[in-house]
């Protein structure tokens, strides 16, 4: 079968490219770049738990030294501390909050080209533009413009290339939304500040170039990035004007200015848009190219790479097996509902939040409540930012009396608990998960410490290792000491991108069978083309082409 053609080699599209190759399937990125990237520090990227996983996961084990994991969020209101959050320690009840990890864009690119070039299944072909795209019952065909003008065929075909989608326009697939939700003033600077390793967001700053709202994410080396909130229109930010509101604000922080080393500034305007459709026949858009959003501390980029990793999987078993149209259909119904979601919250937050004295004052809740509203954003909590669950997916199972409830609902993310391999393996869950292979977890206190020649062919091992075996398409039996709200002898199925299909009490070949079927699309049929039909739009509610 012809590879997959990416379009776009962008941290979305590279990722994409290389979930594939892990999974078997080659790929063609055209790249409308000369291939390499010019470092911005102050271009930055926010990845939650799972999303840096991913990336060390597709080859990036660098962002962890050149990235920077907080160890605490700090809200500031005038000169009052209003909250002060430690990250990747127990919080509450013993619940552990995970720290953002912090990189700057270009690190994370580079490292994902850098993983690309090792990869013999994906081959990166810079200065190619496409310009023209058709489609037949047997594949996909894309013309290229540049130095090395020609055609390429390809088995599908997926557009990563960003807020101006050439494939997004050559599908004629509408892009509507709301344009210029929020602009910032940012700074990349190297100073002493008296957070080290904390995140702040200090709100009504007492200084007069402060503005509505300030944020300081450090990086790593002494590095922070500094973003001031601007009013929607109007306020032209000379190169004068932010020189004066960088050192106004580190006086504010400090009690004076510090010695400080400016590395790079910039302006930048956010908008919220959602693509009316995200699949035609065979191609499909994501990132950028798909969604757009931003305000409130969300992450486009952590979203872009979820649909690169929940679309992988599936292109990789219709490349492979051939896919249902279920399976495939299924890449838009879950991801964009998720992000959807996640505009609708910051669309319903953002006039409490960024509303008037007068409008706060309306809304219910106080200013403590406005704040941890804000931060959910940042720290990947509440609607503005928990990892999404398809929870009305397609692919979900019937349930059964034989489904048991365990702290993961069905169509959530799994939690990363250690597991061990039939061969004795122990890793964390994350890291078997982007093979193509449903997961079977059974929960069995004590087999830690017990050989696994014996646990092998003892108690529900082997009818278990035998219903795994009839599954349809590859499996993987793995087992944990434990499983939060799982009794021993639950059966845990999980999917190739580590969301829950179903928990089981105890051995239930039948229904477990029933299950894998359903989260593989019940019986592959031949792939090809088949148009998802348009949905009802749930996005932001300002339709503006």
């Amino acid at each position: 079968m012809d590879p997959v053609i990416v379009v776009g080699a962008g941290p979305v599209g590279l990722a994409l490219s290389l979930a594939l190759a892990a999974q078997g399937v080659p790929s063609i990125v055209l790249d409308e770049g000369p291939g390499k990237d010019e470092p911005r520090p102050a271009r930055t990227v926010v990845l939650r738990e799972d999303t840096a996983d991913l990336a060390v996961r597709l080859g990036c084990a660098a962002l962890y030294d050149e990235g920077l994991r907080w160890t605490g969020w700090r809200s500031v209101r005038r000169r009052q501390l209003v909250r002060a959050v430690p990250l990747g320690e127990e919080e509450g009840e013993g619940v552990p909050l995970p720290a953002p990890l912090h990189v700057p864009q270009h690190v994370l690119t580079g490292e994902l080209r850098a993983a690309v070039a090792a990869h013999s299944l994906v081959r990166l072909v810079p200065l190619s533009r496409i310009d023209t795209l058709e489609q037949d019952a047997g594949g996909i065909t894309v013309h290229t413009r540049g130095p090395g003008s020609t055609w390429w065929r390809g088995s599908y075909l997926v557009g990563c290339d960003g807020a101006r989608s050439t494939v997004r326009k050559l599908l004629d697939i509408r892009f509507p939304g709301r344009t210029a939700v929020e602009r910032h003033a940012v700074a990349a600077l190297r100073a002493e500040l008296p957070w080290p390793g904390e995140a702040v967001l200090h709100r009504s700053p007492p200084w007069r170039t402060g503005g509505a709202e300030v944020t300081a994410r450090p990086l790593p080396r002494g590095v922070w990035r500094l973003d001031w909130l601007l009013p929607p229109r109007g306020e032209l930010v000379t190169p004068d004007a932010l020189i004066t509101r960088v050192r106004d604000t580190l006086a504010g922080w400090c009690g004076e200015t510090p010695a400080y080393e400016l590395l790079d500034t910039g302006v930048y305007t956010l908008h919220h848009r959602l693509a009316r459709r995200w699949r035609v026949k065979r191609a499909f858009l994501a990132g950028d190219a798909a969604h757009l959003l931003g305000a409130l501390g969300t992450q486009g980029l952590d979203e872009g790479l979820r649909d690169a990793e929940n679309l992988a999987w599936k292109l990789a078993q219709a490349w492979h097996h051939g896919a249902s149209e279920l399976v495939l259909d299924s890449y838009q119904t879950e991801r964009r509902a998720a992000v959807a979601s996640r505009l609708r919250a910051a669309d319903q937050s953002l006039p409490i939040l960024r509303g008037g004295a007068g409008l706060r004052a309306l809304v219910p809740g106080n200013a403590r409540g406005h704040d941890t509203l804000l931060a959910d954003g940042h720290l990947g909590c509440g609607p503005l930012g928990a990892p999404p669950s398809y929870t009305h997916s397609p692919l979900s199972p019937p349930h059964t009396e034989a489904h048991t409830p365990v702290s993961t609902p069905p169509g959530a993310p799994v939690t990363d608990v250690r597991v061990t391999a039939p061969d004795g393996t122990t890793v964390r869950l994350r890291e078997r998960l982007g093979r193509g292979n449903l997961l079977v977890i059974l929960v069995a206190p004590g087999t830690g410490v017990w050989d696994r020649r014996h646990w092998l062919t003892a108690g529900v091992m082997p009818r278990l290792a035998e219903a795994v075996d009839a599954l349809p398409g590859k499996a993987e039996l793995l087992l944990t000491e434990s499983y939060p709200g799982a009794t021993a002898h639950t059966v845990l199925l999980v999917r190739p991108d580590g969301h829950l299909v179903a928990a089981f009490g105890g051995v239930r070949p039948a229904e477990l069978l029933v299950a894998a079927t359903a989260a593989r699309g019940g019986a592959a049929d031949t792939p090809g083309g088949h148009d998802a039909s348009e949905p009802p739009d749930p996005g932001p509610p300002t339709d503006v082409d």
